[in-house]
């Protein structure tokens, strides 16, 4: 059966203060790597945002759309799908990557700054959308790692971060093992289109997807396999990860 390889968590330079690549330019980097598409989550309005955050709400969200229209443009002639995401800072350095919805929900939404985490994943819900832990076990300084992980509020986690350091992405596992019927991702967490690491994560499709509910739907089916640090896995192991 052909399958379809998909990056699940990247950003561009538009909309991502920590990246240095355009959303184009992360198309054609992708395209060249063998992949059917990507989607680009950029980080929201609580994380590393380009986007001006004094901006009237219509026009910020517009800014995190309008790198997704960008790269759609840049992909459409090479065969390329772009899906829409972001990864939303709920508190304490942690992230959740947001698929499955599109501008209309942002836009319907503009008091999503005041919303608790649990508000904030229950609209998301309700619109339809997926809420995957992303990194759940990253240490940096900017995080707080006295605060957990909220696993009692998404639908599953990244368990593979081409970006995590040993040790990160085995604690992740271990939370999904005992979290029956979680969806585990695959993600490079890129942030430059020359990042070596282009290749290294990503999740293999049945089929192509367009748009932001066909990547939900696909993902929500959990017939996806896995691409881990360049290999191909019908399942992650302990092993199998830094």
């Amino acid at each position: 059966m052909e399958q379809y390889l998909y990056e699940t968590h990247c950003h561009s330079s538009q909309c991502s203060r920590c990246a240095y690549s355009s959303s184009r330019e992360l198309v054609r980097a992708y395209r060249a790597a063998g992949y059917a598409g990507l989607v680009l989550t950029d980080h929201f309005i609580f994380g590393n945002t380009a986007v001006d955050q004094s901006l009237p709400w219509p026009e910020r969200m517009g800014a995190y759309y309008d790198a997704y229209l960008e790269a759609r443009d840049e992909g459409t002639p090479l065969d390329f799908d772009v899906i829409f995401g972001i990864e939303h800072n709920y508190g304490h350095g942690k992230e959740i990557l947001i698929y499955g919805l599109e501008l209309d929900f942002l836009l319907a939404n503009p008091d999503i700054p005041e919303l608790s985490p649990e508000d904030f994943v229950r609209r998301v819900h309700d619109a339809g959308g997926l809420a995957i832990h992303a990194h759940p076990y990253r240490d940096r300084p900017y995080i707080d790692m006295s605060v957990g992980p909220r696993a009692d509020i998404v639908d599953g986690a990244e368990i593979y971060n081409a970006c995590s350091r040993p040790g990160e992405d085995r604690q992740a596992l271990d939370l999904a093992s005992g979290r029956g019927g979680w969806i585990l991702t695959s993600g490079g967490d890129i942030h430059n289109a020359a990042d070596s690491r282009i290749g290294a994560a990503g999740i293999w499709l049945p089929r192509r997807v367009k748009t932001s509910a066909e990547f939900a739907a696909a993902l929500a089916q959990r017939q996806h396999r896995f691409r881990v640090r360049g290999r191909d896995l019908d399942r992650v192991r302990p092993e199998d990860l830094p």
